[in-house]
């Protein structure tokens, strides 16, 4: 049952589903959030579980077995999904259907027809939809974007982007994030998407793409190296590198017809130190500085809490959700069958 919204300016109050790494980080991030009250975790592990009741980010915060029984909890506003990608499209109905806004780690879902359906019925019960494609939330990021916009870059021609790591060696094999089932297209579901994201925020809907995945440095069942191809409407391409078995890269770069931009990141975005930017304008000197770590996790979830309380619209799209859906399926058919495939139209109820 949902709250009766708490006063302007009080905190939102949420579920947790999934406390693995990724979950235990979003809980460190919303630790001290003023605008979101973390209420209630939901984890099925149930070594986990032994261990989150002596966590004192925890400490006051309802402790569930499952989903079910947090979405039944009292005076929940919403729910956060750090869950297996195959399982998002069915709790995202559920947690609608009991009328709490949702916000879903990326990818929102594996398939265009779920996500359809996902923000179908968020749409249908008036309840804000969050995707955790905290790269937008970077504030070099937004700047680039802002280069963009007022043409400062010109045309766009091109992006080229790379986001690699090895963390996953780290997991016990029969983890889900390496399932084929769960997690097809490793290195895309992993770290690739977000750059799918930012280049459709930059371009728009991608039109046609081609990718070729490879187990080359690891015996990950759902690929370690994947290279993708994506074309746009108005003729730019986006290169997209990820990697899952070479050491942190993180390199997101866009080329114009007046100049362009390179954003490198120091380390990986779960503890983020900051990023070096490279700026070429035709006509003026090259330019290179540094900018300082930004809490992007926390800026996205935040900007959720403000669009549950109806202060600011949540500022990535329902097409754009979809168009990234679209293409990350398309990714997989290209994978499969080495194929350039024609990325779906989406479409929204």
């Amino acid at each position: 049952m949902t709250n009766p919204l708490n006063a302007p300016g009080s905190p939102i109050h949420v579920g947790l589903v999934g406390y693995g790494w990724w979950g235990k980080t979003i809980a460190r991030q919303l630790h001290g959030s003023k605008l979101i009250k973390l209420a209630g975790v939901a984890e099925v592990s149930e070594d986990i579980r032994k261990e989150m009741s002596s966590d004192p980010l925890l400490k006051d915060v309802q402790l569930h077995g499952g989903v079910d029984a947090l979405i039944a909890q009292e005076n929940l506003d919403a729910v956060i999904l750090c869950t297996p990608h195959l399982e998002h499209a069915s709790q995202i109905v559920k947690a609608a259907k009991h009328g709490l806004h949702v916000f879903c780690e990326k990818p929102l879902c594996l398939n265009l027809k779920d996500a359809e359906q996902a923000i179908s019925i968020c749409k249908e019960h008036n309840l804000v939809l969050g995707i955790g494609h905290e790269r937008r939330f970077e504030p070099e990021i937004i700047q680039l974007r802002e280069m963009i916009a007022n043409g400062t870059l010109g045309e766009i021609l091109q992006i080229e982007a790379n986001f690699s790591q090895d963390k996953f060696f780290a997991l016990p094999k029969d983890n889900w994030r390496l399932s084929n089932a769960f997690a097809p297209v490793g290195p895309l579901t992993a770290t690739g998407i977000h750059l799918v994201d930012l280049s459709i925020a930059i371009l728009g809907p991608c039109e046609q793409l081609w990718a070729r995945l490879a187990t080359l440095g690891s015996n990950f069942e759902n690929g370690d190296t994947l290279g993708i191809m994506m074309g746009f409407k108005n003729g730019a391409n986006a290169m997209i590198s990820a990697v899952l078995a070479t050491p942190f890269e993180g390199r997101f770069a866009v080329y114009g017809s007046k100049g362009w931009v390179e954003i490198r990141d120091r380390t990986h975005p779960e503890n983020p130190t900051g990023w070096d930017i490279k700026t070429v304008i035709r006509g003026q000197d090259t330019t290179a500085r540094f900018a300082p770590a930004h809490p992007t996790v926390l800026a996205n979830l935040e900007a959720f809490a403000l669009a549950v309380q109806g202060i600011k619209p949540y500022p990535v799209s329902s097409a754009e959700m979809l168009a990234n859906v679209a293409a990350l399926e398309a990714v997989m058919i290209s994978a499969k069958s080495k194929k350039l495939e024609v990325v779906q139209s989406a479409s929204i109820g």
